[in-house]
C-alpha cells in the first residue's frame, strides 16, 4: 500500500483565542483551512463559470450525491472522467452523501436500518439508496472528500427519535467505511449526529473518530435549532476534537456562524446562502445583509462595500445592481454570488491574518460586535 495523497497539519495556533490555521493535502491540491467551501449542488455554483468561481479565492467547491445520481447519474459522470472533468474544475472537490436531501424531502421517504426508499423530486420515480451505494456512487463521482451516509433530524427532534437516527447513523458508518476499504484516492469523512442532546453527541462523536482518517463532519446543526444552541453543541464537541484532523461543519455558511465556527475549533464550512441570497437581491457586508432590490439603493452610486475587492465591488454600484434586480435580469444574481462568496472567502483570509498576528480573540470580538445578521439598509 502507498503512501495516501492526504495529509493535515497545523501551521498555526493563535495564542489569544486557540483557533487554528491548517493545510490539508489532497490529490487535486492543498487547501488552507479555515475554509469557505461554495456549494455546486449539480455540478455547478448557480450562475457561475468555474473560473468566475476561482476568481472569488475559493479552493474547493461541493457538489451532492443525490442530486447528480438522479440527473444526469453517477454513470455517466464516471464515463466522463468523473467530476473534476465534467464540471472542468481542476481543484479539489467535497461531496455529500445525500443524508441530507433525504432529510429536507420527508414526505418523500422511508428510512430503515437497510437504506432509503425515496421518491425522485423530479419525476416521481422510486429508488433505495443504501450506505454502500451512497459510498458507491460517490467512488463513481471521484471526488476527493467524500460523506458517510447519515440519517439527519430537525431540530426540535425528541430524544428518542435522536438516539435512533444517531445509532443508526453509526451503523450506517461502519458498512460505508467497509465499501470505502482500497479507494485510497479518495478521503471518506465520518458524520458526527446526536441532534441537541449533549450526552448523545459526545457518544457519537466517540465512536465516529475511530473512522477518521484524515477528517470528519459535524451534521445536524443550522437545522431549525437557535444559534446559540449550534454554538452549545460546538463547545461540547470540541474537547473531543483530534488535534491532527479537520473539522467540518456542514452547512453552515453565513458569517456570524463562520466566525463563530473558527472562534470554535472549525476549520471547513459550506452553505448555499451566499447564491440563494444573491438570487433574492440580497448581500453580505461587514455590517450584515444589505437588501439591493430596496428603494433606498435605487441612488446609491457606490458599491456594495467599499473595500471589497471581488469583481462586483470593483466595476458595479448598488444602483446598477438594483436595477438589475428589478428588471429580473441573470447578471443580478450572477454580481452578487460572486460579491458573497468572495465576501466569505475574504472573512477566512482576514480571521487567518488574525490568528498569524495572535488576535484572533480580538478580531472576533470586533466583528461580533460590529456584525448585526438581521441588519436591513446598510
Amino acid at each position: 500500500m502507498g503512501e495516501s495523497p492526504f495529509k493535515y497539519e497545523v501551521v498555526k495556533v493563535c495564542r489569544q483565542s486557540g483557533a487554528r490555521i491548517g493545510r490539508l493535502t489532497t490529490p487535486h491540491g492543498v487547501i488552507e483551512t479555515p475554509v469557505f467551501m461554495p456549494v455546486g449542488t449539480n455540478a455547478t455554483v448557480k450562475s457561475l463559470t468555474p473560473a468566475a468561481v476561482e476568481q472569488t479565492g475559493a479552493q474547493i467547491v461541493l457538489a451532492n450525491t443525490y442530486h447528480l445520481y438522479l440527473r444526469p447519474g453517477h454513470e455517466l459522470i464516471e464515463r466522463a472522467g468523473g467530476l473534476h472533468e465534467f464540471m472542468n474544475w481542476n481543484k479539489p472537490i467535497l461531496t455529500d452523501s445525500g443524508g441530507f436531501q433525504v432529510f429536507s424531502q420527508a414526505s418523500m421517504r422511508k428510512i430503515s436500518d437497510e437504506g432509503v426508499k425515496f421518491s425522485s423530486y423530479i419525476d416521481g420515480s422510486k429508488h433505495f439508496m443504501s450506505p454502500e451505494f451512497a459510498i458507491k456512487i460517490q467512488h463513481s463521482l471521484g471526488a476527493d472528500i467524500i460523506m458517510a451516509f447519515d440519517e439527519c433530524t430537525h431540530g426540535d427532534t425528541d430524544r428518542r427519535a435522536s438516539e435512533r437516527a444517531a445509532y443508526r447513523t453509526m451503523r450506517w458508518l461502519e458498512r460505508c467505511a467497509k465499501e470505502h476499504e482500497g479507494h485510497d484516492s479518495q478521503m471518506l469523512f465520518p458524520i458526527v449526529q446526536g441532534n441537541m442532546y449533549e450526552d448523545l453527541r459526545v457518544e457519537c462523536v466517540k465512536n465516529v473518530l475511530q473512522y477518521a482518517k484524515c477528517g470528519f463532519s459535524i451534521g445536524g446543526l443550522s437545522v431549525g435549532e437557535p444559534k446559540e444552541v449550534m454554538y452549545r453543541m460546538l463547545d461540547v464537541l470540541r474537547p473531543y476534537y483530534p488535534d491532527d484532523q479537520p473539522r467540518y461543519l456542514m452547512g453552515v455558511g453565513s458569517p456570524d456562524c463562520v466566525i463563530e465556527g473558527i472562534y470554535r475549533g472549525i476549520d471547513m464550512f459550506d452553505c448555499v446562502l451566499p447564491t440563494r441570497m444573491a438570487r433574492n437581491g440580497a448581500a453580505f457586508t461587514k455590517h450584515g445583509n444589505l437588501t439591493v432590490r430596496n428603494a433606498a439603493c435605487r441612488e446609491q452610486f457606490f458599491p456594495v462595500e467599499e473595500d471589497c475587492d471581488c469583481y462586483c465591488c470593483r466595476n458595479f454600484t448598488r444602483a446598477y445592481l438594483r436595477h438589475l434586480i428589478a428588471s429580473d435580469e441573470i447578471l443580478g444574481g450572477e454580481l452578487l454570488s460572486m460579491h458573497n462568496i468572495r465576501f466569505l472567502t475574504r472573512l477566512t483570509e482576514q480571521a487567518k491574518q488574525a490568528i498569524r498576528e495572535d488576535r484572533f480573540g480580538d478580531f472576533y470580538r470586533e466583528f461580533t460586535e460590529r456584525y448585526a445578521w438581521e441588519r436591513k439598509g446598510v
